[in-house]
């Protein structure tokens, strides 16, 4: 889906991501006057939550909600395309981004034709990082058996490709997440044995203001446990797996209970028969992109790095806004609240870049734009506002309890693209390494294909806790490289830009 480019005069916005925060900031962008591009790595608009099949998006079969605000979003991106101010690049993965006080440089791999990946270079005045989250995944003994997948993963072959893994499926970790996906499952045919939540409802009862403050997150929450109750699914809370048995798949798993202090009580340690584990523990930000644009980071309530943004949604570098899962994980309303304060922001930001003189300011400083563009702001702000206090409070009740610091044995493998285990991080340790860094180098936990996305969080909080020093997340943070590339494009660095259509 592309369109001619506008002039090349003309300020321009580029939005990195097209889930629900990056629909909402390039179409906002766009209505701004000014060209805006969109790329992202998916092969359809949507990102993980309107993930779909190439049927489009049908909220009848309950794996899709608020559709309402994806058809509208889509509507006003198609009518833009079509008036050439929004370009649209899908299956174009972005691996660089530079961002200085002159532009910004974007380099993408183009992914349409997988024997023969070509590249798209775009300068623009500001850019939109809207590039989501992935699930956050904690060791165990049995953990990399096959069988065993994230809660993303088993939501992403239902939504995608109608797969409902099974027969019997047990899922477990925290947070909410954990809701849906289990009675989506059961709702296409899956035997979910149960939902093993590792924190206590109850401490809802410490953040009820933020709670009742959200009555359609509580209509939600109703909704869910119905479910749960019509497919026969128990929840057990404070309750965790603690290894994954079987030969060459998954067979078994055993569960246990967790003491008020976070510790396994031995005592209650079961076997249960399975086929699929999709366990998750909640989310961890896509920090590639904004540690490459120098943006800053900060370690959220929940335990994972995020871009630190202003009122505004910019980042400490002026040219790069930041919207959605990027600067915490808050679901999909905040992430398009945050998305249309970013895209508008940044649109403004574009302009004063092109032409500084212009267009006149207000006497609060910020320029004179559309009145109907001021009020969609400002209402996406009071949005926005009000669901982060409701995240904040969903965090505090869904920490990452540390109980698999304890469960993990010598063999237990902590990167799975390497395979490194625990006592070669050991190892590394005892060799004198104080840092995940440097744990990394000794003993390649997070050198492979992944690059440390799965197991980056578990070796800087496993050597935190063997090392006794501060968690450090923002070491396996930077990579120079965002994605996988062919190595020619290593060859020929991105200085000259393409057109803005391919």
């Amino acid at each position: 889906m592309t369109s001619p480019a506008e002039d090349a005069g003309q300020p321009s916005v580029a939005v990195i991501g097209a889930g629900p925060a990056g629909l909402a900031a390039a179409v906002h962008a766009a209505e701004q006057g000014g060209s805006t591009i969109l790329i992202d790595s998916g092969a359809r608009l949507g990102g993980q939550y309107w993930r779909h099949q190439k049927t489009g998006l049908d909220g009848s079969d309950g794996l899709h909600h608020d559709i309402a605000t994806y058809e509208d979003l889509r509507r006003r991106l198609t009518a833009l395309v079509a008036a050439g101010r929004l370009t649209v690049h899908l299956e174009h993965q972005v691996w660089s981004l530079q961002a200085d006080e002159s532009e910004c440089l974007i380099a993408a791999v183009d992914r349409r034709d997988p024997h023969r990946p070509a590249e798209l270079c775009v300068r623009a005045d500001a850019v939109v990082l809207a590039v989501g989250a992935y699930d956050r995944q904690v060791p165990f003994p049995g953990w990399d058996l096959p069988g065993v997948l994230t809660v993303g993963g088993a939501q992403a072959l239902l939504k995608g490709s109608g797969v409902a893994v099974g027969p019997r499926v047990l899922v477990a970790g925290t947070g909410p997440f954990l809701l849906p996906v289990a009675t989506a499952l059961a709702a296409h045919g899956a035997d979910v044995l149960g939902v093993h939540e590792a924190n206590r409802a109850a401490g809802w009862f410490r953040q009820l203001p933020a709670a009742v403050a959200q009555p359609a997150k509580l209509r939600e929450a109703g909704g869910y446990a119905l479910g749960l109750a019509r497919h026969r699914i128990p929840l057990r809370t404070g309750s965790v797996v603690v290894a994954a048995h079987g030969g060459d798949r998954l067979e078994a798993v055993t569960v246990a209970r967790l003491d008020r202090a976070g510790k396994v009580r031995d005592h209650t340690r079961r076997r249960v028969a399975v086929d699929v584990l999709a366990v998750g523990y909640g989310f961890t930000t896509q920090s590639e992109l904004p540690s490459q644009a120098g943006c800053a980071l900060s370690v959220t309530a929940d335990g994972t790095l995020a871009v630190t943004t202003d009122s505004t949604q910019q980042t400490s570098n002026p040219r790069v806004f930041a919207a959605g899962e990027t600067t915490g994980v808050g679901g999909a309303q905040l992430a398009v609240a945050e998305g249309v304060v970013a895209g508008v922001c940044a649109a403004r930001a574009a302009s004063r870049s092109a032409d500084p003189a212009g267009p006149p300011a207000r006497p609060d400083g910020e320029p004179d734009f559309p009145v109907e563009s001021s009020r969609t702001v400002a209402m996406a702000i009071r949005t926005r506002d009000r669901l982060r206090r409701f995240a904040a409070a969903m965090h505090a009740v869904y920490p990452v309890p540390r109980f698999w610091l304890d469960t993990l044995e010598p063999s237990t493998v902590v990167c799975r693209c390497e395979e490194v285990s625990v006592a070669e991080i050991d190892a590394a340790i005892d060799a004198g390494a104080r840092d995940a860094r440097t744990v990394k180098l000794l003993s390649r936990s997070g050198m492979g294909w992944c690059q440390g996305r799965e197991c980056g969080y578990a070796t800087s909080c496993l050597t935190a806790s063997r090392t006794g020093q501060p968690l450090d997340l923002a070491g396996s943070a930077n990579r120079p490289v965002a994605a996988p590339i062919p190595l020619g494009l290593l060859a020929h660095p991105p200085t000259e830009p393409a057109t803005m259509t391919p």
